[in-house]
């Protein structure tokens, strides 16, 4: 479980792929430093297994489900990624409750200076965009987000400085990939809400 608060940056060195997926290779340092193997992270939102350590290298291997899901794939040498521990008990909730299970990829629209705030737009699929509401959450590459100004085929988000300095979204380009995690407990509300199967 996760939270959408980003907690450091980390830069591709190295992805390949392998027999039953790809391996992926990112250097933090300093957050590097703070895991073990076993431990879950996030990695553009997506939840992944620290399979090995030689900090400030971590290594996790990719399996095609997670290849289909999300743009974990598409990363090249030289990328930079959002990166977030697990949730501790006793940790602050400062986001919203991210399971890391991308439900898709969508893509950057547009991007605006407005003050000192960026706003952006991104494309997102009908079975996405049926779970937002405005002012409700979403998580794009791991980063909690109040959503705004929803219509048939996107949203758009506002981020404030610190998200702008401590986030890679503003260092994406217009057209490129970004994962999308909806409200777990929009899904859980739909179900309940829907008539018992037979």
């Amino acid at each position: 479980m996760f939270t959408g608060i980003i907690k450091a940056l980390g830069t591709v060195t190295h992805v390949a792929a392998t027999a039953d997926g790809a391996q992926l290779e990112i250097a933090a340092p300093g957050f590097a430093d703070t895991l073990s193997e076993g431990e879950s992270v996030a990695v553009n939102g997506a939840c992944l297994t620290v399979a090995a350590l030689a900090p400030p290298t971590i290594m996790f291997s990719l399996t095609p489900e997670t290849l289909s899901r999300t743009n974990l794939g598409d990363l090249t040498q030289g990328d930079i990624v959002n990166l977030e521990p697990a949730l501790r008990v006793g940790d602050s909730l400062s986001g919203h409750v991210v399971q890391g299970h991308v439900d898709c990829t969508g893509t950057i629209l547009e991007q605006a200076v407005v003050g000192d705030s960026v706003e952006m737009r991104f494309s997102a699929p009908p079975e996405v965009l049926r779970y937002l509401i405005e002012k409700g959450s979403i998580a794009v590459d791991g980063v909690s987000l109040t959503v705004f100004g929803i219509n048939s085929r996107s949203f758009g988000v506002s981020l404030v400085q610190y998200t702008q300095e401590h986030t890679n979204l503003t260092r994406k380009p217009v057209c490129a990939s970004v994962n999308l995690e909806v409200d777990l407990f929009a899904k859980y509300v739909e179900r309940i809400l829907q008539p018992a199967q037979e």
